[in-house]
């Protein structure tokens, strides 16, 4: 039983609606839900009777996927990030496929006696992880030594499908000639991907057979004009309650150091959110209370935030508070005024915050 005034309501059927509007626009191309980082946040893949609709789902670690097994997801895992050699046993016992770019990983896969199903990783232009396009064959012939791995896709990252037209199609001309390149000499690759969610919106034609939805699946803008293209629904919502509430002069210090001194009477609320929940300290920005803004003011601790809520006459303790509500307050205006993108802002809510679900 949920007790803490402070949650994440996540709105199931949001997310579903958002899946549905993702299907339409990609036209019947399979998705792959990204629900990395716990979901972006929102700890939607806690809900195995939602996850297990899909027949292959993202995670960034094995740990992740062991997770995802644990809860009783069936279907195939598949991790972005190239593995480490110490997790090879977690991949088998879980029936885990993995992303590979590396010839020495590739050697240790090859070791083992079970199988192992992978996906290759190539460099287009991203500048992280994959295999450099020139070293192809001299990968695949290593590939072919070993009966053992399966390679069941290919794919690469397209860094800038959110504003640089021209490098992204230099990007996709990479992919395009690699995947000809491997599959001219081990035949037809089951899974073949290259678009999250701005080569989604901006590239039709980079789909191939899978795509990998991530943000904009949590109903959230990849980019400025995401929702000119897509009608999406915010999933997530950040609440708490005002669990103090006093009346003090003008000159009284609030918070740490001291960097808040009142002008008037003021009503101050205190709410039982902090840093340790994910909001940073320096975000000087409002909270919604009665449906109106209030000012946060004072430096804002581990545990909780003080704001001003004078204006307001009704107001008492136990009053609802929303940090974000993707309505007065966004998650972009949370991150512009913290120096963050909205990925961050929610995926960084602390575990500690429970996560209620709606449906």
């Amino acid at each position: 039983m949920v007790v803490r005034p402070t949650v994440m309501e996540v709105d199931i059927n949001n997310f579903l609606y958002n899946i549905e509007k993702i299907k339409e626009y990609v036209n019947g191309t399979m998705i792959m839900p990204i629900i990395k980082a716990n979901g972006y946040g929102t700890h939607i893949n806690f809900c195995t009777d939602v996850i297990n609709s899909f027949d292959i789902v993202g995670v960034a670690l094995v740990d992740e996927g062991i997770v995802l097994r644990n809860n009783g997801y069936k279907n195939d895992i598949f991790v972005l990030n190239q593995p480490y050699v110490e997790e090879i046993d977690n991949i088998i016992d879980n029936n885990i496929v993995v992303g590979i770019s590396d010839f020495s990983f590739l050697e240790e896969l090859g070791k083992r006696k079970d199988k192992l199903r992978v996906h290759i990783e190539i460099e287009t232009g991203m500048g992280r992880t994959g295999i450099n396009p020139k070293d192809i064959d001299l990968f695949l012939t290593l590939i072919k030594k070993y009966s053992n791995v399966e390679v069941e896709g290919i794919y690469t990252h397209l860094s800038s499908a959110d504003y640089d037209s021209e490098y992204t199609k230099k990007q996709l001309d990479i992919f395009r000639d690699s995947v000809c390149k491997i599959e001219n000499i081990i035949g037809k690759v089951k899974y073949i991907h290259c678009s999250a969610s701005n080569g989604i919106l901006n590239y039709p034609d980079s789909y191939y057979n899978l795509v990998r939805s991530g943000i904009i699946m949590y109903g959230y803008q990849s980019f400025d004009k995401t929702f000119d293209k897509i009608d999406l629904k915010p999933v997530c919502k950040l609440k708490s309650k005002i669990t103090f509430l006093k009346e003090v002069d003008e000159g009284t210090s609030i918070g740490y150091s001291r960097k808040f001194i009142t002008t008037r009477k003021t009503k101050i609320a205190t709410i039982p959110i902090g840093y340790a929940d994910g909001i940073r300290r320096c975000y000087k920005g409002d909270v919604v209370v009665l449906g109106k803004r209030c000012p946060i003011v004072g430096n804002i601790c581990m545990d909780s935030l003080m704001v001003d809520v004078t204006e307001l006459d009704n107001v008492k303790v136990g009053e609802d508070v929303s940090i974000w509500d993707n309505d007065i307050i966004t998650v972009e205006e949370i991150g512009e005024k913290t120096n963050q993108i909205n990925y961050e802002v929610i995926s960084t809510v602390s575990d500690r915050v429970p996560r209620i679900f709606i449906k």
